[in-house]
């Protein structure tokens, strides 16, 4: 086990980064089938439930990392909510010393449910996707049509006192590039926070091409032909550039990973269902802890493996020319975590 007496550098890679966040998917499932996400929902092969990392081993991973500078958290999927018991995860979590915070990001479809449930454990925030507010578009992009019951479940969320209350939408020209407007109306509608997300080449269904990427920058233009909004800058470490609305109510962000990179500063850190490290979403290469997990009680040598692997981490997409010829990751965004 970590001792005080040895207490493990802080997870650092080449460019002097230094990571505080982590990412934790607790399964690659998802009852939705988002088009920029998984492709043929009929042909996926769900990882096999021995390949998951057990919630004991989640607990003592995240021990590790936050004894190496990591605090805060943030539990994804696939559909997180779908992982029987994820509410007693978020208690385990929260109970771990340096821990500043645990999150989570969902589709929405359980959350209704189980807000209170995760509320109670000591869950802070919920970020959910939402991609349209018309029914037949919601059902075409996210592959389900599910949109009053995942409405419903922001209400509650919002009701129960989570905080903070996110959403997030990945802006697609020709899908639902339209709905800016409609989105912004709603979420300040709502009070609460919207972040629009640039189109990324790692979608499932392998449609992305520059065209339908719209960018930040667009966005931007078309949130201002409507309301007044003001520059807040965007946080070290942060992926999304915020502006407030001048009459108070509400907040924007944009995420622009395609058109101006933000990996300079980037501090986040993912671990995928079945126990591999992602330093960065565009990396191509997986560091899997799992045997060092399954067959080691050494805290020790799982913390070397983990700085050993963060110092690895890419430059970033903003490094990778390659990019604007669109890539195929080796893993669906359903399985890397988002």
């Amino acid at each position: 086990m970590l001792t005080e007496a040895s207490v493990p550098r802080l997870l650092v890679d080449t460019k002097g980064r230094i990571a505080a966040k982590l990412r934790i998917s607790v399964t690659d499932r998802c009852n939705f089938a988002c088009l920029f996400c998984m492709p043929d929902k009929s042909a996926m092969r769900w990882l096999p439930s021995a390949d998951l990392l057990s919630f004991d081993e989640i607990e003592r991973v995240t021990r590790v990392f936050v004894a190496m500078g990591i605090t805060k958290v943030r539990i994804t999927g696939g559909e997180p909510l779908l992982r029987n018991g994820v509410e007693g995860l978020v208690k385990r979590l929260t109970e771990i010393d340096g821990l500043e915070s645990v999150d989570i990001t969902t589709n929405g479809f359980f959350l209704g449910s189980k807000a209170q449930a995760l509320k109670t454990a000591g869950l802070r925030g919920v970020t959910v996707s939402l991609h349209s507010l018309k029914e037949d578009r919601f059902a075409r992009i996210s592959g389900i049509n599910a949109l009053p019951r995942v409405l419903e479940s922001i209400s509650e969320a919002i009701r129960v006192g989570l905080h903070p209350m996110k959403i997030n939408s990945v802006a697609i020209r020709g899908y639902n590039d339209d709905e800016v407007l409609d989105l912004v109306d709603y979420a300040r509608k709502m009070n609460v926070a919207i972040r629009f997300i640039e189109f990324m080449p790692l979608d499932g269904l392998d449609i992305w091409d520059r065209d339908k990427m719209v960018t930040g920058q667009e966005i931007l233009d078309t949130v201002r032909s409507r309301f007044s909004i003001l520059p807040a800058g965007r946080g070290d470490g942060e992926t999304a550039s915020i502006w407030k609305f001048a009459d108070g109510r509400g907040e924007l962000g944009v995420i622009t990973p395609m058109s101006e990179p933000f990996c300079d500063d980037c501090d986040r850190l993912r671990l995928t269902s079945d126990g591999k490290i992602l330093s960065c979403l565009f990396d191509t290469e997986y560091h899997d802890l799992k045997p060092i997990l399954r067959n080691s009680g050494d805290d020790e040598k799982l913390a070397t493996f983990v700085r050993e692997a963060v110092w690895k981490k890419p430059e970033g997409v903003g490094y990778m020319p390659w990019i604007k010829q669109g890539w195929k990751n080796p893993r669906n965004m359903n399985a890397i975590g988002g």
